[in-house]
């Protein structure tokens, strides 16, 4: 029987083995099966990534129950992660559930309240076993209910990152590269160059947020370069919806959940194969 980890040893093995652990943002039972399931059939390890809106929508202790289980029925590697969540008293709480990962985002503060907040819910992460992800530099598009304009995002400095993570002591470091939340009106235009000398000048491992609609050969080059977390998001919700709503009109006289939602989790679990094959974490677990 197994439970569910921190991402310490996860990121660690990826990074010495230059790849990436894929995090996938859930919202609710389907989701987290299909995710585990796409997990379990290649044999990669795995992080469920949920976002304060996910946990308002679900409620923490059901997503709490639910990636336990999770972790129980399957033999690979499995995480429940705090997605870009802003308040220390949010992290709190799902700490005391037994969360054992979090995101702290405090990159909308100045440097210095940043590394207050992030300082003080590592300090009270680690006391729990949990590990903590933290965020330098903005990445402009939406995550729930935050919106950052292009004018506003700013890149990740190497030189404060290595700052910033010496005296916060956080476990692993989301960088701003030229990502996005959300989907991309052109294709996107990465700072490889950045995030070589991020990784040289930092130890920890580095998070790619906003892979979903980045080619795949920008993903795996960054992968290549560094970084050890891949968080997809909308890439996901897109084959859930449309497969649902392909289902509801071709069966209008459909009402039966247990049939109409079997479709939307294989459109979404094909995409969540393929995300997984790209970072290259199958057979890793």
């Amino acid at each position: 029987m197994a439970y569910l980890m921190n991402s310490k040893d996860l990121l660690r093995k990826a990074q010495q083995e230059r790849y990436a652990v894929p995090a996938f943002n859930i919202h609710n039972l389907e989701t987290i099966q299909t995710v585990v399931e796409a997990a379990v059939e290649l044999r990669s390890p795995v992080i469920l990534a949920a976002t304060p809106g996910t946990m308002d929508f679900a409620g923490r202790a059901y997503i709490q129950a639910i990636a336990e289980t999770a972790a129980k029925l399957n033999d690979i590697p499995i995480v429940l992660h705090l997605d870009h969540h802003h308040t220390y008293e949010s992290i709190e709480e799902s700490l005391k559930l037994g969360t054992k990962s979090v995101m702290i985002d405090a990159s909308q503060k100045n440097f210095e309240e940043n590394i207050s907040i992030t300082k003080m819910v590592v300090e009270t992460a680690h006391k729990y076993g949990a590990t903590v992800e933290a965020e330098l530099g903005k990445l402009v598009g939406q995550e729930d209910d935050l919106i950052i304009d292009d004018c506003d995002s700013a890149y990740t400095d190497p030189d404060l990152a290595v700052e910033f993570v010496e005296r916060t002591g956080v476990d692993s470091l989301a960088v701003a590269i030229g990502t996005a939340h959300g989907l991309y009106k052109s294709e996107p235009k990465l700072d490889f160059e950045r995030l070589t000398k991020i990784r040289e000048k930092v130890s920890v491992p580095l998070v790619l947020h906003g892979a979903s609609g980045v080619p795949k050969k920008d993903v795996q080059k960054c992968i290549e370069l560094g970084c050890t977390k891949v968080n997809i998001s909308t890439e996901l919700k897109i084959p859930f919806s449309s497969g649902l709503r392909e289902y509801l009109i071709n069966h209008p006289e459909e009402m039966d959940p247990r049939k109409y939602m079997k479709h939307a989790k294989q459109e979404m679990k094909n995409v969540a194969i393929e995300k997984i094959l790209m970072c290259g974490s199958a057979g890793k677990a």
